[in-house]
């Protein structure tokens, strides 16, 4: 993956501080001498006005603010910041991994990237190092893992990384997000999903890091696009409302909408929970045999909420003939799903996580199928956490979404949709992202994350993040230290 500097699209950045010159600024240029991170300049007229997103804050007071010999330099908090997202993804989080999509690397010390402010979850999770260990070189450490682990006569699907992108569909986001998200999956070799919308010609180039999905409402099933692609996901129910089923307003369904779902043009769409021909692990195994029919070489993926019994889920999936079982947790979702739901119904994905593997382990088939984990997996330090309770591989989504500008408005769902051209059908407010440009800050994004996770495993002393998959040793709890 190569980097490639993606500045933002936006000429006022939101920074964490706010600088200012005051007019006692004799133009000594003392502070563009000492500051290291480019905040000052001078130009014949004189100093310009700082670059507060390069500003890392308190860590280099005394570089510029301390040094100005006539105090004409003030810092404070930007309130702007303040504002930003919610207590999981918190504001540092936002930021740093605006930092991750526009540069590619580690963020700076001074922005919090690799927890959120929740007080629980992943965030109550610490990674935990020994304190002597083998050098291995970072060139023979290896991020891959195989996504079918039981089917010699299906694609021998393995990720160069162990994320791939989930399911937003043709009606929730712009056709251009789905564009750059499939172009980055690509470049990544991984895989993002069309979610339940149907799937738009302009993905059909990217048909082997495409997954096709089934939900519900069936909108835009073909059987055309099912022989199409290496990976087929049956949606039977989203972390984040689950017994909820979908829900499109009508606002988004716009005339492509609606062709692409075989809709009303600004009808509101709803998917009904569950599958009506689904009610126990026979008729789950007649959907799954469908799609080998239908595909003979593809895989099935199975992506359910996190309920109680979701180990007995999971292992009839894998009876039902499987090869991904991926479980959506309580803490993922936009800002179409409901508070109410997110928070109060489905069970958190640290929890389901060890349970499933756990169970799977027990009934000697855990070698033989691929678990996936979503619900809120915000950094890379969230990916080695939930692979360290026991899954293989994550599903990202709101992250990707963070790093095209998404400020956590939570207006995803509402009228024309998002005002900065992501979760919205609007033709005006689409044209907003730029494929190339979005394409490129997923890639960096990506390749920032890989780059942590190889650290991780160098500093575990693992030469393969298969090696971490289970190994709850390697965490400790905050609270029970």
């Amino acid at each position: 993956m190569e980097i490639k500097w993606t500045p933002s699209r936006f000429r006022n950045l939101i920074s964490k501080y706010i600088l200012k010159r005051g007019s006692a600024c004799i133009k000594c240029g003392i502070c563009v001498k000492t500051c290291q991170f480019g905040v000052h300049k001078i130009y014949s007229a004189g100093p310009s006005r700082p670059k507060d997103a390069l500003c890392i804050g308190d860590a280099c007071l005394d570089k510029c603010i301390d040094k100005c010999p006539e105090d004409a330099l003030t810092m404070k908090l930007n309130p702007a910041f303040e504002s930003l997202g919610d207590f999981r993804w918190a504001p540092d989080l936002i930021l740093s991994t605006w930092y991750q999509a526009e540069t590619g690397k580690i963020p700076p010390g001074h922005l919090e990237y690799k927890t959120g402010a929740s007080g629980g979850g992943f965030d109550k999770l610490e990674l935990v190092f020994p304190k002597e260990i083998d050098e291995i070189p970072e060139e023979e450490i290896t991020t891959t893992i195989p996504l079918n682990r039981r089917d010699e006569e299906r694609y021998k699907v393995e990720i160069d990384v162990p994320w791939y992108g989930g399911g937003m569909s043709f009606g929730s986001t712009a056709l251009n997000v789905m564009i750059a998200r499939a172009k980055a999956s690509k470049t990544a070799n991984t895989f993002t999903s069309t979610g339940e919308g149907g799937y738009p010609d302009a993905l059909i180039p990217y048909d082997d890091h495409i997954i096709t999905q089934i939900a519900t409402g069936l909108f835009g099933v073909r059987e055309e696009t099912i022989q199409r692609v290496r990976i087929v996901e049956f949606k039977y129910a989203q972390g984040a409302k689950p017994g909820l089923g979908g829900h499109l307003l009508g606002e988004k369904v716009t005339p492509e909408v609606a062709k692409m779902r075989e809709a009303v043009v600004g009808s509101s769409l709803f998917s009904p929970f569950p599958f009506h021909s689904v009610y126990s692990i026979e008729d789950h195994k007649k959907h799954v045999d469908w799609i080998k029919e239908i595909n003979p070489k593809g895989l099935v993926s199975v992506k359910v909420s996190t309920p109680t019994d979701v180990d007995m889920v999971a292992i009839g999936s894998y009876y039902a003939g499987a090869h991904i079982v991926h479980l959506d947790g309580s803490y993922g979702g936009t800002g179409a799903a409901p508070n109410i739901a997110k928070k109060n119904i489905a069970m958190p994905i640290e929890y389901a996580i060890p349970k499933v593997h756990k169970f799977l382990c027990e009934e000697g088939v855990r070698d033989k199928i691929t678990l996936i984990a979503s619900g809120g997996i915000r950094s890379a330090y969230d990916v080695a956490k939930a692979i360290a309770l026991g899954a293989d591989g994550c599903v990202i989504g709101t992250a990707e979404l963070i790093a095209l500008e998404c400020v956590k408005c939570g207006n995803c769902e509402s009228g024309r949709g998002c005002v900065r051209g992501i979760a919205t059908t609007d033709p005006e407010l689409s044209k907003m992202i730029d494929t190339g440009w979005a394409t490129q800050r997923l890639i960096n994004l990506y390749s920032s994350w890989r780059t942590q996770l190889v650290g991780i495993l160098k500093r575990l002393g693992m030469r393969s993040i298969k090696e971490l998959v289970g190994r709850r040793d390697c965490l400790r709890h905050l609270d029970y230290q």
